[in-house]
């Protein structure tokens, strides 16, 4: 995705000159193209990163669109003061570039995960947040993020995912896009981890069940009307992202459920659990080890599946769709 976020950036660059790219001191074999092709576009501040967003909300006061980049915590967590108080708070086109969402960097240990930024960030005021799935949805969610006016956030993952032979709907602000169609459950998932809930609704296909599933690459907005046709069709709706399940998409999804009197019989959010996340590994060992890969996923909802089907009531009566199972 970083390749295609920078190809996508030289385009956009290339028409307007108030495109301002700043690093924080790193990415330079991947932004060569860029600071070749751009000079006076492009801005090293050193390791420095908390400065780097104060240099970036000057300069988008002064009509600049100003993309500031470094890896994922480092652009995100540890600025956010900076980030709520300048660009936020005064709505200033800054865009933070998060690069290495959630276990990308799986190796480097709990630093360099990104585990909680979604969280922390839809909680500022004022401020868009992107999670594309593959490359072409990083090139879209490029677009919009540099032309959505304020301040705005995009997670970035090193490799791209593969939604091929999915429905490519048009790219619209807050819309999550069907990927898949089904009628028994829902699976809403954003940035990568949709190709592994494609994969696990196709193992659950494969054993008879029918499985809807949803790719949010706008995170806020996050437009409710497709969530609530979504368990309105399945009454029951799952959550994957890789990120904790504290704050994330699983929460916004739940908040628009509950807010709108939509509870499904069934509900729960595949994230990360139980704390840090102190293993180290590559992301494809780090999914497997906290039960993101699709065979466990597909399991997991396969007991839960059954665990609803069989729960009693007083009266022996099995519970009904409006006694909502949330975990």
């Amino acid at each position: 995705m970083r390749d295609t976020f920078i190809s996508e950036l030289c385009n956009l660059a290339e028409a307007d000159s108030r495109i301002m790219l700043l690093t924080g001191d790193l990415g330079f074999r991947v932004l060569d193209e860029y600071r070749h092709r751009f000079p006076a576009q492009f801005l090293n501040v050193g390791v420095a990163e908390q400065n780097m967003i104060n240099v970036a909300f000057g300069m988008a006061l002064e009509g600049r669109i100003v993309l500031a980049y470094s890896i994922a915590n480092f652009a995100s967590l540890k600025c956010v003061e900076q980030i709520r108080n300048g660009p936020c708070y005064h709505n200033a086109n800054v865009k933070i570039i998060c690069i290495g969402a959630g276990l990308s960097y799986g190796q480097l240990g709990v630093s360099h995960h990104a585990t909680e930024d979604i969280a922390v960030m839809r909680a500022l005021p004022d401020i868009t947040i992107f999670s594309p799935g593959d490359d072409e949805e990083a090139r879209e969610c490029t677009r919009a993020l540099i032309y959505t006016p304020g301040a705005g956030y995009i997670r970035l993952e090193r490799e791209g995912a593969d939604l091929s032979g999915t429905r490519r709907e048009s790219f619209e602000l807050g819309i999550p896009r069907v990927l898949m169609e089904g009628k028994d459950l829902t699976i809403i998932s954003t940035g990568s981890m949709s190709a592994v809930a494609l994969e696990a609704a196709r193992i659950l296909n494969a054993g008879g069940l029918s499985v809807k599933v949803l790719q949010c690459h706008t995170l806020k907005p996050l437009k409710s009307e497709r969530v609530l046709e979504a368990a309105a069709e399945c009454d029951a709706v799952f959550t994957m992202e890789e990120h904790s399940v504290e704050g994330g998409l699983g929460g916004i999804i739940a908040e628009i459920l509950l807010e709108q009197g939509r509870a499904p019989s069934l509900f729960y959010r595949f994230g990360i659990r139980g704390g840090f996340t102190s293993i180290v590994g590559d992301q494809k060992y780090l999914r497997s080890e906290y039960g993101l890969d699709a065979e466990s996923i597909a399991t997991e909802i396969r007991m839960r599946l059954g665990k609803v089907r069989t729960i009693k009531v007083r009266g022996g009566k099995k519970a009904s769709s409006g006694q909502a199972i949330i975990r």
